[in-house]
């Protein structure tokens, strides 16, 4: 299916109620006439030959003996009394050779009502009052919408020359009569038969009007508004098309539906790909199964199966591949392809699985392997209770499908290997004391089931957490890697200095030629360093100073007193751990560590307090900078006891630390061998989120493709620029509050404004748009400026402060 228009087996709605549920959504006052259609085979008779001119002759004498053609029909009946007239007429539109095969009509204009159809029609998409009868992938409004802004281009383009990009493809659905499985049906409105006459004068359309729509700016408040309801009339017939789109349609669905994580071990969803491939063989009665092969074990998940814990071990029926010997499984694994049976009963040599299989109602059968990088990792079936129901032509349909089924089995498989991992002592260490019941708790049931079942290998079950409200911030070293290039570059040179004042004095006593070509080396390299200092150079000085000019100190002292005495200084300048001068990186080095440990002890006492107040879980890292996540709510708790108002103590007693970070980060400041400055960004996200400890890294993380966006936005947010600028929205000695959701902003401004009466704040907010970085879009921003001249920062923070806030 195309991009450019919805999923129609996830969104649909009743045609008929979309168009007659609101009348006044259409306004435009419509006619049925044949007009235009009798015009086409009058205008076109002289061009096309005396065989059109005498079909022409033809129509024009019958229409004299039948006024009620002409003009306005108010009533589709008279129709059915001239339907041999109608068919020559028709003729134009719907090509007689064609007449059996095709999907059409002709409507009224704007509306469903169909006064001619082909067999085709009447069979499959018309109720018996001549209406359309299905769903179409849009919703009522949209539908009304659409209808609206079709009219609106017909009018554009006939009265005023202007084309409209209306294109949009609508999907139809109705179900078959015979079998009740859905049938998809892409339409086509061909309004070339419609007339647009104008009542009274054609109103006029501005420039700047007519600029817009050429740049395709659609406006329908603009469009109503410049054409006016009661000016136009729109008179003749819609040429309606039909052309069958199922199986695009349902092999779209059927490939959407299998990357989901839980496609195969969710009854609701299992059940969905079951309907959809019904739908595609056209076989109401068909029945889905899945088998995963694990070791020794094969897992069987079929449309009968309970689905209760979404685990394809857990919920699926385990057999041995022992089970399987000599069956037509087997065949179908050895021979690597699809294998059809017209009817299961009818083998001459049947294992139990065939008899189960026909016990349980199965005759015409189909079962595949599903491969995996060249490895069978398990099968697909289909099954009917009819014989001879699943037919050859079937077979590469079902072919398009298993490389999907085999993702789904190998994502289920690996979902599966990830709950057995061995227990919380041998896979986890250091667990934080909140959550540290929960890893108990499952430990305690792995090793009742391995006593209850001492033959069964009892697997970790998984340690998620839903619901939980996610709390991040950051503490970042302004231009970090700048002032570390910095300092490499000054190490850098200060050595290859100390390298030519060697070189130079040993030339003086000796002028070699070869020491003259090695100062030109020397000279080479500085200018480079100081020109731009490039990822590889820091390895290839150290490697040229220690080959090149280090390896000939030995030969070089005894060149006198002072090229001793500047080698002497050459070596003394070296740090004895790195072998290379390291004076302004490990002044850099050294502010970047009393910095970030100040930040980090600050942030454990206040942790303290915050525990104190709140049980929640905390994590922190230190790099160029501190950031610490916390997660708050029930799932976290043993008791699940939690007041979603302790979250805006939480919430407040970050922005405070915040605030005491960057009153302590500009206090040690002058003390710091570098004087680096802070800035600070609090990532705010009220929609709660699951985290999953991750037993392979011992850590947590966020579960689910729509919470790792959370993820992506802390590790992008701290370069996010101001929108429309080119100035970075953190800057030091202010706070940047980022957020998505107005309720955000207003939850926050009140924090700020309690936090600017208590002094940690001044009176300036500042509240912007950031641009957007990779893959985040619509992100907002409040940015204060901490006091750092208010004592109240400087201070613990108090649990009374933050009581008097709630």
């Amino acid at each position: 299916m195309s991009d450019h228009f919805p999923d129609v087996l996830s969104r649909s709605t009743d045609l008929r109620a979309a168009i007659d549920g609101d009348p006044s959504a259409f306004p435009y006052r419509v006619e049925l006439s044949l007009e235009p259609l009798i015009r086409f085979w009058e205008d076109s008779s002289d061009e096309c030959g005396p065989a059109k001119e005498a079909v022409a002759a033809i129509i024009r004498q019958r229409l004299a003996e039948m006024p009620e053609l002409r003009g306005t029909i108010d009533d589709v009946e008279v129709m059915k009394r001239h339907v041999e007239l109608l068919d020559v007429l028709m003729a134009a539109v719907f090509p007689p050779a064609f007449w059996e095969q095709e999907f059409g009509a002709a409507l009224v204009p704007f509306q469903l009502t169909a006064f001619y159809a082909t067999p085709a029609f009447e069979r499959v998409l018309m109720t018996g009052d001549g209406r359309l009868a299905g769903r179409v992938n849009l919703d009522a409004a949209g539908v009304r919408r659409l209808r609206l802004l079709f009219a609106h281009a017909l009018i554009l383009h006939r009265v005023y020359g202007i084309d409209l990009d209306a294109d949009y493809s609508l999907i139809f659905t109705t179900a078959d009569r015979e079998t009740g499985l859905d049938r998809h049906f892409k339409m086509h409105f061909d309004e070339r038969f419609v007339d647009v006459d104008v009542i009274g004068e054609v109103p006029p359309l501005a420039d700047n009007v007519r600029r817009r729509l050429a740049e395709q700016l659609i406006d329908p408040e603009l469009l109503g508004a410049v054409l006016p309801v009661g000016r136009f009339v729109l008179r003749g017939l819609t040429v309606f098309n039909a052309i069958e789109v199922t199986d695009q349609e349902v092999l779209s669905s059927l490939k959407r539906d299998l990357i989901e994580k839980e496609s195969i071990v969710s009854a609701a969803r299992f059940q969905s790909l079951q309907a959809n491939l019904r739908t595609l063989l056209r076989r109401p009665e068909l029945r889905l199964g899945v088998a995963a092969i694990e070791g020794e074990r094969v897992l069987v998940l079929n449309s009968g199966a309970p689905l209760e814990k979404q685990c394809i071990f857990a919920d699926s029926r385990h057999l041995t591949l022992n089970d399987f010997l000599g069956s037509i499984y087997q065949r179908a694994g050895l021979e690597g392809r699809p294998l059809l049976f017209h009817d299961l009963a009818a083998l001459p040599e049947r294992t139990r699985i065939e008899d189960e299989l026909i016990r349980n109602g199965a005759r015409s059968f189909v079962v595949a392997p599903l491969h995996y990088q060249d490895r069978i990792i398990g099968t697909l079936t289909v099954s009917s209770p009819k014989p001879g129901d699943i037919k050859p032509t079937h077979l590469p349909k079902l072919g398009e499908v298993l490389p999907l089924f085999a993702m789904a089995v190998k994502r289920s498989l690996d979902d599966f290997h990830g709950r057995v991992q061995a227990f919380i002592k041998e896979k986890c260490t250091a667990i934080h004391p909140v959550v540290e019941w929960r890893f108990r708790k499952a430990v305690l049931e792995t090793l009742d089931r391995r006593a209850s079942e001492p033959d069964t290998a009892a697997e970790l079950e998984p340690i998620v957490f839903e619901k939980v409200q996610p709390l991040y911030a950051l503490s970042d070293i302004r231009g970090s890697s700048t002032q570390r290039a910095l300092a490499i570059q000054a190490d850098l040179l200060a050595q290859l200095r100390l390298a030519r004042a060697v070189v130079d004095t040993a030339y003086e006593s000796r002028p070699l030629p070869a020491l003259d070509e090695l100062r030109y080396r020397i000279d080479k390299h500085v200018a480079q360093i100081e020109r731009v200092l490039k990822s590889g150079d820091e390895v290839g000085v150290v490697v040229f100073l220690r080959n090149d000019v280090e390896s000939l100190f030995g030969y070089l002292e005894d060149f006198g007193h002072t090229t001793r005495a500047s080698i002497s200084a050459y070596r003394d300048a070296l740090d004895p751990r790195v072998g290379t001068v390291y004076a302004d990186r490990r002044r850099f080095e050294e502010s970047v560590t009393r910095l970030t440990e100040a930040i980090s002890t600050y942030l454990e006492l206040e942790e303290q307090t915050a525990q104190s107040m709140v049980p929640h879980y905390f994590e922190k890292q230190k790099t160029d900078g501190v950031d610490h996540q916390i997660y708050a709510g029930g799932s976290l708790l043993e008791d699940g006891r939690f007041d979603p108002f302790c979250m805006k103590s939480l919430r407040l007693w970050q922005l405070m630390v915040t605030c005491g970070i960057a009153l302590r980060s500009e206090q040690l400041r002058p003390r710091l061998p570098v004087p680096l400055e802070t800035t600070h960004l609090v990532l705010v996200q009220h929609a709660p989120l699951s985290i999953r400890f991750r037993f392979d890294e011992k850590r947590f993380d966020v579960d689910g493709a729509y919470d790792i966006r959370y993820e992506i936005v802390k590790k992008r947010i701290d370069k996010a620029l101001i929108k429309g600028t080119t100035e970075r929205a953190t800057q030091p000695g202010q706070i940047v509050i980022v957020y998505t959701q107005p309720a955000e902003a207003v939850e926050y401004r009140a924090y700020i404004e309690y936090l600017q009466h208590l002094g940690y704040l001044t009176d300036a907010v500042e509240e912007f748009e950031l641009e957007d970085v990779q893959g985040v879009r619509g992100l907002r921003a409040l940015r204060l400026t901490v006091d750092l001249t208010s004592p109240r920062a400087d201070r613990s923070i108090s649990i009374a402060d933050l009581q008097a806030a709630g």
